[in-house]
């Protein structure tokens, strides 16, 4: 890592200092030579450096012209050969399609600001173009809550997040990951979440959009029974019909409802005419 860089707080830049977590991170992800790989924030090169040894083709996205400049002096012989295509850009206003990536052709290899988490798990997973594999280093809390069993599980609760990945692959989180391997190092430790073998395979006979609407509601009101929730926007006899053909308690909440029973009770929901306020 380049010592004398300033790392910009604006921007969540906390680089790796470590040989370690690169290597962690291409494990998680299986990469292999061949693979093309999407590596977003990559700053001073830590990770592209083993995903380039491991012989994958790493298109990088960089926000941060300082970082630009110091990627394309350390990778010159990868970037004249292509195997490094380094791009300057934001990736909250990305197309993916724009990079010549085509559906379930590439993986995603990534240490990420923490305050983009969100946003950039439902951009690469929901999007048309899908990744095969996803692997991100990211908050601790957010990997545990990420990667945390769903019903019916024993014990499991449901969180938007859990579902919201699990629906589209297994997730897990291989490994933990302390502030020490970081420059600045950040207030909290980080870890490893994966989501191998995307695919919208759950979305058979129910829509995506349907979907999250749906899940979102249920989990409008965390204090609130599901179907207190559902009658906010569904009339109570349709609610009634949805959790009945689901085989759900009429008691019971959102945390407690397998992605089976969602999609049971969504098809059975948006098969009648929805009451809005």
């Amino acid at each position: 890592m380049n010592e004398s860089f300033q790392h910009k707080k604006s921007l969540g830049q906390h680089f790796l200092n470590s040989d370690l977590v690169p290597t962690w991170l291409c494990d998680a992800g299986a990469v292999t030579a061949g693979d093309s790989v999407l590596e977003i924030g990559p700053g001073t090169g830590a990770l592209t450096r083993e995903l380039l040894a491991r012989g994958a083709t790493v298109i990088a996205l960089e926000t941060d012209a300082r970082a630009v400049a110091v990627l394309e002096e350390t990778f010159v012989d990868a970037l004249a050969t292509n195997q490094l295509q380094l791009h300057k850009h934001d990736v909250r206003t990305l197309a993916v399609e724009t990079l010549g990536l085509g559906d379930h052709t590439f993986k995603v290899v990534a240490n990420i600001p923490y305050y983009l988490s969100g946003h950039l798990f439902r951009t690469l997973i929901e999007h048309p173009v899908q990744p095969s594999d996803l692997v991100f280093l990211v908050q601790k809390e957010v990997a545990k809550r990420a990667a945390a069993p769903l019903p019916p599980a024993p014990k499991a609760k449901g969180s938007l997040l859990a579902l919201s990945l699990q629906v589209y692959g297994t997730v897990t989180c291989p490994r933990t990951v302390s502030r020490g391997h970081f420059t600045p190092p950040p207030q909290v430790d980080s870890a490893i979440v994966v989501v191998r073998h995307i695919t919208r395979d759950y979305f058979d006979t129910i829509t995506e959009a349907d979907f999250f609407a749906t899940i979102r509601l249920g989990y409008g009101n965390k204090r609130k029974q599901l179907a207190h929730n559902l009658h906010t926007r569904y009339e109570k006899p349709v609610v009634a019909a949805a959790l009945g053909a689901a085989g759900l308690s009429p008691t019971i909440r959102a945390e407690d409802i397998s992605l089976t029973q969602w999609k049971t009770l969504i098809q059975t929901l948006t098969s009648q005419n929805p009451y809005t306020l």
